[in-house]
């Protein structure tokens, strides 16, 4: 029984164009990049167009896949392809990368005609994707701040705020230091955690008195380490 269930919907050997299993395909194809972007949509933002990229995917390297014939080399170096178009004209998030290999996944296994096994493996998937992100693995911890101030450069950067950090912060680091302004400043960027019930103004007005009133700048934690 489940030997029927999770086998191919074409017929072995045959090389002819069916109708009816092209169809089933790519029905199943567009409810499960509907699945996808839906949850790929779930708890993040993200532009109406990719989103029906995703609905579609599946769909067109499902096609690709059926008009090769069956050659699954040529199949997957043109569905391949598809894949450069969002590596060459911006930088995908990690998250975007991974939904659009979970689309071209099902697109191969539906073009195939084991629509079952696709139904399943996308299932998988964006039940693990919903319970991740419900369950914030790998958020940033609670207060996480990046902080970035300019300080003149006859001030020693090396354990000048250190005191203000262990009284304001669970943990800091200091991040990178860049010249500025034909090196007559310095540039720092710290990683910092604060304490419950602390305040952030506090902190700055402390950070103000010792860099000479330049600017400062805090805010949460948008790192570029997620691009691909």
């Amino acid at each position: 029984m489940l030997h029927e269930i999770f086998s191919s919907v074409f017929q072995t050997g045959s090389s002819a164009f069916e109708l009816g299993p092209f169809l089933a395909c790519t029905a199943v194809s567009l409810l499960l990049g509907l699945l996808i972007a839906w949850t790929h949509a779930h708890g993040s933002a993200c532009s109406r167009s990719f989103l029906l990229t995703l609905v579609m995917l599946p769909a067109v390297v499902q096609t690709v896949i059926m008009l090769v014939n069956g050659s699954i080399g040529t199949g997957i170096a043109v569905a391949g392809a598809f894949s450069l178009i969002r590596f060459r004209s911006v930088p995908g998030g990690a998250r975007e990368i991974g939904s659009i290999f979970l689309a071209m996944a099902i697109g191969l296994a539906t073009g195939m005609g084991y629509l079952a096994v696709a139904a399943l493996f996308a299932g998988l998937m964006c039940l693990v994707n919903l319970l991740l992100s419900v369950s914030g693995f790998g958020k940033s911890a609670k207060g996480e701040r990046i902080l970035r101030m300019t300080i003149p450069e006859v001030l020693d950067y090396e354990g000048a705020f250190d005191d203000l950090f262990d009284t304001y912060t669970v943990r800091w680091e200091l991040e990178n230091v860049r010249t500025a302004n034909m090196g007559s400043m310095y540039k720092l960027c710290y990683r910092i955690v604060l304490k419950g019930g602390i305040s952030e103004k506090a902190l700055l007005d402390d950070l103000r008195c010792r860099n000479g009133n330049l600017e400062i700048s805090c805010g949460k934690v948008t790192s570029q380490d997620d691009l691909l």
